[in-house]
């Protein structure tokens, strides 16, 4: 039996198991993630990363609750922010953090014991102009859809009203042939020029609570269809998170520290 130490944290209400690199083992990583984030069977998270200390900030790696390693994510590289905050392995205001995205500069807004707040620069999004507005269309119906790229596949579906079968559109959106390596989804409302909501089902982890990649997908894709102008509050089941858009994309929201322990790893 092989111990694994881990810290839980959430971004919103989408939660994350994070381990010291050198903690882990070194091989079999995707089968212990789909262990130690079973509901029911492990810790339970969306997702669990490791986390290297490096001489300019951290360098963290990221799989889904089902094995697969995504670039990034928007919540949890905030919940590594202040991971490293809570545990003294960082110290300042200002936070490098490596992804498979690239390197992203998080910003300390204020804290209240376990509870952080920080500013992540989400970079600059890549785009196609003739996928602003494109139709998708799956089995359960088409829909009005853009795609955009945040560190990581986006496809924002736009509608006036949330349909019931959202979960079923948004998972057959996940694995539809136009995104050969899947794809996160997001079903967008427009509340006002500054307000859209939003849900989310991210590509291996299914439906979260919030989604940081997500929100920020989607209040791109707003601005960029001109039904919406930064700054842009995301409305969320687990509550709002705000994005500005200026040279670079910024998104604010909330990490808590929750726990840590010990995940039993057996055969």
């Amino acid at each position: 039996m092989i111990k694994i130490p881990f810290h839980k944290l959430h971004g919103a209400e989408n939660d994350f198991l994070l381990t010291w690199a050198e903690q882990a083992p070194n091989e079999g990583l995707p089968a212990i993630a789909r262990k130690i984030c079973a509901r029911y069977t492990g810790i339970g998270a969306d997702g669990w990363m490791l986390v290297r200390k490096q001489p300019d900030g951290l360098h963290t790696r990221l799989f889904n609750s089902d094995g697969s390693e995504p670039e990034i994510s928007g919540n949890g590289t905030r919940c590594a922010a202040a991971f490293a905050l809570w545990t003294g392995a960082v110290e300042g205001e200002s936070i490098a953090i490596e992804t498979a995205a690239g390197v992203k500069m998080l910003t300390l807004q204020a804290r209240e014991e376990n509870r952080f707040r920080l500013e992540m620069d989400m970079g600059t999004p890549n785009y196609r102009n003739e996928e602003v507005h494109t139709e998708l269309r799956l089995a359960s119906g088409v829909f009005d859809a853009t795609i955009v790229n945040v560190g990581n596949p986006q496809c924002a579906i736009f509608v006036d009203s949330l349909p019931s079968d959202w979960r079923v559109s948004a998972a057959l959106a996940e694995a539809d042939l136009r995104f050969p390596e899947r794809t996160n989804v997001s079903f967008v409302r427009i509340m006002d020029r500054h307000n859209i909501e939003a849900v989310f089902y991210e590509r291996g982890a299914g439906e979260t609570r919030s989604s940081g990649t997500g929100s920020t997908g989607a209040a791109v894709a707003a601005i960029l269809r001109g039904v919406a102008a930064s700054p842009v509050i995301v409305h969320t089941p687990a509550g709002p998170l705000t994005l500005r858009w200026e040279e670079s994309v910024f998104l604010t929201g909330p990490a808590e520290f929750i726990g840590e322990g010990e995940f039993l790893l057996g055969d």
